[in-house]
């Protein structure tokens, strides 16, 4: 059972638990349709109209084929609480240098945990923003889902909102 609602209702409760939570499972579908995860780590921009995640990443012929085959990746937070939120997103690379610059200083700006200097994790070539090894993924959630572990404990539902 969900309690729907509208993305302004919900996109400030799922950005401030994603980023309390930091890291997530990211699952795309591969060209033969099989689902794959991986643990990414993006930054949710909320204007009050638009909900936009972030994510700095290396662009792996994996995960270059599988948006290539299905343009969608599905966001995936837990807590040790059993707080969980997702967001089901179209994906795509964004190559323009001057968003790969704005994104690059988000994650170099924040203030940890969530922020993190991408040049200081060990990537190799991941000098900034302009190397080639560095790609940005933009994700634009159409399904969302929140769920506080204690209320989920007592039985009441998730808020969800889709487009």
């Amino acid at each position: 059972m969900t309690n729907v609602t509208e993305l302004g209702d919900i996109a400030p409760a799922f950005v401030a638990m994603a980023h309390d939570i930091v890291w997530c499972t990211v699952s795309t579908t591969d060209t033969a349709g099989r689902a794959r995860s991986r643990i990414l780590h993006p930054i949710w921009e909320w204007d009050g109209q638009e909900l936009t995640g972030w994510i700095i990443t290396s662009k792996t012929p994996a995960k270059r084929a599988h948006l290539e085959h299905s343009p969608y990746a599905a966001c995936n937070y837990w807590a040790p609480s059993h707080d969980t939120c997702l967001a089901d997103c179209a994906a795509d690379w964004v190559e323009d240098i001057e968003t790969k610059k704005r994104v690059w200083e988000l994650f170099r700006t924040t203030p940890e945990p969530l922020g993190y200097d991408p040049a200081g994790i060990g990537v190799p070539g991941w000098t900034g923003p302009e190397a080639p090894t560095v790609s940005v993924l933009r994700l634009r959630p159409w399904r969302l889902r929140v769920l506080v572990g204690k209320d989920m404990l007592r039985g009441l539902p998730a808020t969800s909102w889709r487009t």
